[in-house]
């Protein structure tokens, strides 16, 4: 009965410091790497894609209020309610290290959005030129955003952090797949339709 019981307390445990490993490994992480310059630049580039996310929400709101057919209305709409799903991803991230939410401007993807914006004026309304553009515009943008999680996401499988990788890796299968979306959108008719307008 004692061999039983000491059993039981070694197997519980064991399951406490498996919970306890997992635990630090996945939500915090020690003083020394947070000094390190792979952690600071890992944490830069979370600020980024954070403000990235962030100004993409009223971007593609203003893309798909441009667009002619129904068909890239939809592939908008449909990215910019999973944008915001993305913000969440990134704040759950910032929560897993311990540190507050902070967005850092990105040169990068405000240009893409004043070329998104430009696109909208030069092209007709109505178009199916704008379409075509407005695609492209917003392929930029996602491809700026898999380069980004891609990069992420291989830093915080070098550093251990699992549940960050999986965040991580999750919001870059959806950017690739929508970059996909635009892509059929376009093959399908919207480039073909395009040619033909004089």
């Amino acid at each position: 009965m004692a061999k039983q019981e000491s059993n039981k307390d070694s197997t519980l445990e064991n399951v406490v410091q498996a919970l306890a490993t997992d635990n630090s490994e996945t939500r915090k992480t020690n003083g020394e790497e947070k000094q390190g310059p792979l952690y600071k630049f890992f944490l830069d580039g979370l600020k980024d894609v954070y403000y990235v996310e962030n100004v993409l929400i009223d971007a593609l709101k203003k893309l798909e209020d441009a667009s002619t057919t129904e068909e890239l209305k939809d592939a908008f709409e449909d990215h910019r309610l999973q944008t915001k799903k993305h913000v969440s991803r990134i704040e759950k991230i910032f929560s897993h290290l311990d540190e507050e939410p902070e967005q850092k401007e990105c040169a990068a993807i405000n240009g893409i959005i004043t070329e998104a914006e430009e696109i909208i004026k030069s092209t007709p309304e109505g178009s199916m030129t704008r379409d075509a553009a407005l695609i492209i515009a917003a392929q930029k943008a996602e491809h700026y955003e898999i380069a980004t999680y891609g990069g992420l996401a291989q830093i915080a499988i070098t550093m251990g952090w699992k549940k960050v990788a999986d965040l991580l890796e999750d919001t870059l299968d959806e950017e690739e797949e929508t970059d996909l979306d635009l892509t059929e959108i376009a093959e399908a008719f919207i480039n073909l339709d395009a040619e033909m307008e004089s």
